[in-house]
């Protein structure tokens, strides 16, 4: 039998429980990047040196924004990843759709559930969309990163065989010697993309509109479709045009999405002086 050259670390996905109620790791990701990445969008509307003067929104309205954007995620990942990856089995059962807990989610998804609930607080409030999008891209990354550990800790979205050093064996994916494409996807669609953002940041792309949207929507693309090369298809899909994975079909889109951001942002004059 094949064996791993890192063991894989048995966690167990229940944090903690009492009685019927459970306190998953996966949960507890998605609600601990959201408080890091409210608290780093607070710091930066209030540091006016990136935005050449005061932010063109308060604290409070990024406050108030939270519950919306927290539902764009939920929402959004959890009928992406209906529609998507898994739509044939949901019709026969529509009763699991609602059943989150069980996992499920989609990154494209929420991303979308994301950009509604920008945009419409956005018009509500009478801010920029545009910046209020890039506050909450530049917040995002955290969020992946804690997310996908938190995949590595069930177990799940594993990846392809391989001989690496660094390979290991996933219950779930048999007595195979596997990438663990969750902590490549943590790294790169979390800790790199965060450090990218922050340096455009400080050289003022705040202050061009839809820059830092443009370039997470790039980049986190080009990160996802690399990964896919790691990662393990979804068994219910498998490899699709091409060779192609959902994933990385999705993100082509998203991809372009993210250059014609950019192309707008730097073709407008910034909203101050440099």
């Amino acid at each position: 039998m094949p064996l791993s050259l890192v063991p894989y670390p048995k966690f167990d996905p229940v944090l903690i429980s009492f009685g019927p109620f459970a306190i998953r790791w996966y949960a507890l990701a998605y609600i601990v990047g959201i408080l890091l990445g409210w608290l780093y969008a607070r710091a930066l509307i209030a540091n006016e040196r990136y935005w050449g003067g005061p932010a063109p929104l308060t604290r409070t309205d990024f406050d108030d924004f939270v519950l919306w954007v927290t539902l764009g995620i939920i929402l959004g990942g959890r009928t992406g990843y209906v529609l998507f990856y898994n739509f044939s089995h949901f019709i026969e059962h529509p009763a699991e759709i609602m059943q989150v807990w069980k996992g499920g989610m989609s990154f494209h998804g929420g991303f979308l559930g994301c950009v509604l609930a920008v945009v419409l607080f956005a018009w509500k409030r009478g801010i920029s969309f545009l910046s209020l999008g890039d506050l909450t891209c530049a917040a995002a990354p955290p969020g992946i990163f804690l997310v996908r550990l938190a995949n590595f800790v069930n177990g799940e979205l594993w990846g392809r065989p391989t001989d690496v050093p660094w390979a290991m064996i996933f219950s779930q994916g048999g007595n195979i010697p596997r990438h663990p494409s969750q902590l490549y996807e943590a790294a790169l669609e979390g800790l790199v993309l965060l450090l990218v953002l922050y340096g455009l940041i400080r050289h003022a792309a705040l202050q061009r509109p839809g820059l830092i949207v443009g370039a997470f929507a790039m980049l986190y693309a080009v990160f996802r479709s690399f990964v896919e090369l790691f990662r393990e298809p979804d068994v219910q899909l498998g490899f699709l045009w091409h060779g192609a994975t959902m994933g990385m079909l999705l993100s082509a889109p998203l991809f372009f999405a993210g250059v014609g951001f950019i192309a707008y942002a730097l073709r407008r004059q910034p909203m101050r002086s440099i």
